[in-house]
């Protein structure tokens, strides 16, 4: 396909959708099976070509997947809507690969934790405190949010943190919150409150894993999130 060149300018047999219905799914390129998604182009290319960039910018569905809805907008003719749709089935992928397994996600790492709570967070205006309740195999329980707001504002009390964590029956907890500033790095009221919840668990027997910050911002460690567990800030 030439730059330029609109899917409806192409003989029926080549257009991602007749291909769809005629030989099926698997019959199809990424780049073709990202058109539909798309439903249009833009002037100078077609849903085809963005597909094909979309590729080239991230480099696997894997990266394209966890991208932001900002993120997917940096490609010419991606919008907010595309934006939207592409996040969608994304999602919808995921949801459909817990629900095949059968099984809660392990989120015994920082990276899983920020992917599983990135997009999430990405809507507040203001910081969520939340905690993750894990079992002893590091399988999700579930999310409580705690409080919200500014933590050099708010209270963030270990008691409301294990009381959570015990009425589930939970062996194990991870710490997340937000910083809508965009940049994850920990802050002094961040750090305070991460010694005070993982002695708190230590009393208690509860394994405090990590405390994830959730930015909006690659820093300079390559990463939009910071873990105060990696940076050692989990002892005195």
């Amino acid at each position: 396909m030439t730059s330029g060149t609109r899917i409806q300018d192409l003989p029926e047999s080549e257009r991602p959708r007749e291909r769809m219905i005629k030989h099926g799914a698997d019959a199809l390129s990424k780049s073709e099976l990202l058109a539909i998604l798309l439903r249009t182009g833009t002037k100078g290319a077609s849903a085809i070509q963005i597909g094909a960039e979309l590729l080239n910018k991230f480099g696997t569905l894997d990266q394209l997947s966890r991208a932001s809805l900002d993120d997917l907008r940096t490609v010419k003719g991606v919008g907010r809507d595309k934006a939207i749709a592409l996040k969608s089935a994304f999602k919808l992928a995921r949801l459909l690969v817990d629900e095949t397994h059968g099984e809660a996600p392990v989120l015994d790492n920082p990276e899983r934790v920020a992917d599983y709570l990135r997009e999430d967070n990405r809507q507040y205006e203001v910081e969520q405190f939340q905690v993750i309740l894990l079992n002893t195999r590091k399988k999700l329980i579930r999310v409580e949010k705690i409080s919200q707001g500014i933590l050099d504002q708010i209270i963030v009390h270990p008691r409301e943190v294990f009381r959570r964590a015990i009425s589930a029956n939970a062996a194990a907890i991870v710490l997340v919150h937000n910083h809508p500033s965009g940049d994850p790095s920990p802050s002094e009221s961040d750090i305070r409150t991460t010694r005070d919840i993982v002695r708190a668990g230590q009393l208690l027997k509860i394994e405090v894993v990590d405390h994830i910050i959730l930015g909006r911002k690659v820093g300079p460690s390559g990463k939009d999130y910071a873990s105060l567990r990696e940076l050692g800030y989990f002892y005195p």
